[in-house]
Order: C-alpha cells, then sequence, then structure tokens
C-alpha cells in the first residue's frame, strides 16, 4: 500500500550539518522527494509541525528485542536486532524471519550470530545470512576468545561487504565479573574485572582489522585506554567504528550502591574518570553511533542477587532525551546528536535513511526538544521497565513518527 503524498509544514529540518533549518519536507511514494521551500501539492495531507524539529527516524544499532511499543515511544524507525535470540539468529531461515518480523510499522534488521550457536567456536553461514536479509555479523553478548576463528570471520566478512559488530571485553579477563575492578566493587564485595579487559578486546580486534581489512564496528567501548586506541586506529585510517549507550556517558559504578540491579549493565559501569572520557570521545568524533542497547528484562532476571540478576537496560525510550543532554550541555551540536543517533547507523548497516535527504527512505520524526518529562519504570512502553533512570526528569518527546512515509505509533 502506498500512503498519500504528506507535506510537514512548519518545522526546524534537521540536516546533515548546521543548525535546523526553517521549512517544509514532502513525502510520497515512500521517499522524501522535497525539502526546505516546499509547497504542498493538490491532495497532500498537510501536517503544521508548529515549530517543532523535523528529524531521521532514529536508527538503533543493536536491539536485543522486538519492542515496538518502545520504539514508537522513542523515535525508532530501524532498530538492528542482535543475534541473541531464541534461538540464535545462525541459520538463514531464521535471519530471514526476523527481517520481516517488524512490518508493517518498523524496519528490523537483523545481525548474523558470527558463529554457530554463539559459541565462538565454529563460523555459521554468513553469506547466506547475508543473502537472507542479515545487514551485519555479530558476535552478541560475548568476545569471539579465539583469535583464529576472529581472524577467520574477519577475513570472510571483508570479502563479503560485512560489518562486525563486536562486543569488547576480554572473557578470559572478565570470567564471572559483574562490576568494574575499584572502590565501589570492593565496598559492594562484588567480583571484579580490571577496565583493562575492554582495551585487551579493542587491542586485538583492531590488529585483526589491520590484518585483514575487515570493518569491525565495537558496540560499546566504555574506557578511557580503549578509546584511545580506537582514536589512534582511526588516525592511522583502520576501518573501526565504535558505539556507545547512555548509561555510560551519563553514569558511573556509584549507582552500583544498595546493589541496584537496574545498574547491571555488560559491559558493566565504569569509574567516572571514564565516563569524562565517554563524553569526549563522543564530542571529538571518536565515537560514532549511540544506541540504546535496548534489553528488557523482567523481574525474574532483576528481582535478583546482584551477581545473580542478568545485565542490560529497556533503552529505547529515553536513547534520544538522554542524548540530546549532551546537545544541552554543549558537548555536541542537534545534526551530530542525530549522526549519532539515526546518520551514522543507517550507514553502517547500508540503509538509505537516518537523514533528511532528497530520495532518502521518508523515516521521519517530529520531535519537541524541550518538553520536559519524567522516566518511570512502571509506566515504560517497553515489555519490561528495567532502566537505571528511573524517576529521572528528561526533556525531549518524538510527538509524531512516520515509516516509508506513513505516520504510525
Amino acid at each position: 500500500m502506498i500512503p498519500d503524498p504528506i507535506t510537514i509544514i512548519g518545522g526546524r529540518l534537521v540536516l546533515a550539518s548546521g543548525d535546523p533549518q526553517s521549512g517544509a519536507i514532502r513525502l510520497s511514494a515512500g521517499r522524501i522527494v522535497a525539502l526546505g521551500d516546499v509547497a504542498p501539492a493538490p491532495g497532500d495531507t498537510v501536517i503544521d509541525a508548529g515549530g517543532q524539529l523535523v528529524t531521521p527516524g532514529l536508527v538503533d544499532l543493536g536491539v536485543f528485542a522486538v519492542d515496538k511499543p518502545a520504539f514508537h515511544f522513542g523515535g525508532i524507525t530501524r532498530a538492528a536486532l542482535m543475534p541473541d535470540q531464541a534461538p540464535p539468529l545462525d541459520h538463514p531461515a531464521r535471519v530471514r524471519f526476523a527481517a520481516q518480523s517488524g512490518k508493517p510499522d518498523m524496519w528490523i534488521h537483523p545481525l548474523a550470530a558470527a558463529t554457530r550457536g554463539l559459541d565462538g567456536v565454529e563460523m555459521a553461514e554468513l553469506a547466506l545470512m547475508r543473502d537472507a536479509g542479515a545487514r551485519a555479523v555479530a558476535t552478541g553478548r560475548r568476545w569471539i576468545g579465539d583469535s583464529g576463528v576472529m581472524t577467520r570471520i574477519a577475513s570472510y566478512c571483508a570479502m563479503l561487504g560485512l560489518i562486525i559488530v563486536t562486543h569488547a571485553e576480554d572473557a578470559g579477563m572478565v570470567g564471572s565479573a559483574v562490576a568494574t575492578a575499584g572502590e565501589m566493587a570492593t565496598r559492594l564485595g562484588l567480583p571484579s574485572a580490571p577496565a583493562e579487559a575492554e582495551a585487551l578486546a579493542v587491542a586485538r580486534d583492531i590488529a585483526i582489522s589491520e590484518m585483514t581489512g575487515a570493518h569491525i564496528h565495537f558496540r560499546q567501548v566504555t574506557t578511557a585506554r580503549a578509546l584511545d586506541l580506537v582514536r589512534q586506529a582511526k588516525a592511522r585510517g583502520l576501518r573501526v567504528t565504535a558505539g556507545v549507550t547512555p548509561a555510560h556517558f551519563m553514569l558511573s559504578d556509584l549507582e552500583l550502591a544498595n546493589f541496584r540491579t537496574f545498574a547491571r549493565m555488560s559491559p558493566p559501569l565504569r569509574q567516572d574518570a571514564d565516563r569524562r572520557a565517554v563524553v569526549d570521545a563522543i564530542a571529538d568524533g571518536t565515537i560514532d553511533v549511540i544506541a540504546s542497547g535496548h534489553d528488557p528484562r523482567g523481574p525474574e532476571d532483576k528481582r535478583l542477587p546482584f551477581v545473580d540478576a542478568e545485565p542490560g537496560m529497556a533503552g529505547a525510550e529515553t536513547l534520544l532525551p538522554l542524548t540530546l543532554t549532551l546537545v544541552r550541555d554543549g558537548h555536541i551540536d542537534l545534526a551530530r546528536a542525530f549522526d549519532l543517533l539515526a546518520g551514522a547507523p543507517a550507514r553502517l548497516l547500508g540503509v538509505d535513511a537516518g537523514v533528511l535527504r532528497v530520495g532518502a527512505e521518508a523515516d521521519i520524526a517530529l520531535v519537541h526538544p524541550t518538553r520536559p518529562w519524567v522516566v518511570s519504570s512502571d509506566k515504560m512502553a517497553a515489555s519490561a521497565g528495567n532502566t537505571p533512570f528511573d524517576r529521572r526528569p528528561v526533556e525531549g518527546r518524538v510527538t509524531a513518527l512516520f515509516k516509508g512515509g506513513m505516520q504510525i505509533g
């Protein structure tokens, strides 16, 4: 079904660079067909944005569940689904099914499991899964410790033109740790691992990228030392990119006080110096993507002793307002914010979206950037409200969402 043409007037267009520009945008046959000084055509549905921001729909790189109500609330029109499903996305048929799971009101882009069963041992059928709709390859929640296996995967992905999305923690060093080594972990008596576990994993995978020519995307880089390695690799022209979730630029391991399991993350929350390093890396371009890491967990997974609780947070609904705090604090501008949230992840996935440009997919959000609201774990649209930001006041709400030129949500 082809939606009727829509012209959105009276908005402030968030373009790829510069300040928002007053103007209109016209959507037809699923694409952006005009923007700027645009008048509605006869028969168009006309929507007055009333001075709100007109932005690309967010492209969330690396979610663990298809959770449409949460995605719609958060302004997410495309989500890259991690292979950590039951069963894992390690077979073409499962990838094909996952790619259809968002229709008609979401784009779901499956990430193929790098190894069978995500066990880190035997390479999965990557070419067949690419042909079935996989947009990238991912190691899942775990790092592949066998360097020989990872090198073979990287060589094959370089040949296939597939990005590898990897988890960056040396598993042998992390073991069963649930916190970052330091004063807080010691005070609470929690099993911990040094922050250097992340740098070791990043260094190994950068070396493999350099050796094979593969593009490796570190889904989350959360420590100063690892960020320095990514920064240096980029300066040498290597094909590496990095992401992070809001938890690691907003929170430190002080949140673990009183054994708050909603603050149990993977990788774990870091000390404040690392948190500040993440903010600096977002500002200087070392970090390419901010993603939600959306991983809704019910009471059966979170209302447990800290060491037994599952890591993860329901992040889709808070992704946009928490990223906008970086704009209000002067670390980045709006154009950069939406490149982190939409443009860069769309480019990594190879989809023609994430930017307001004539010819691009008409995935659009209307955003009131200063509308206040309070995060409530009890009232979230997500299938579970496990957020460390419970009761935090935030600003920024999506008021309308369009997927392929059709209003949704």
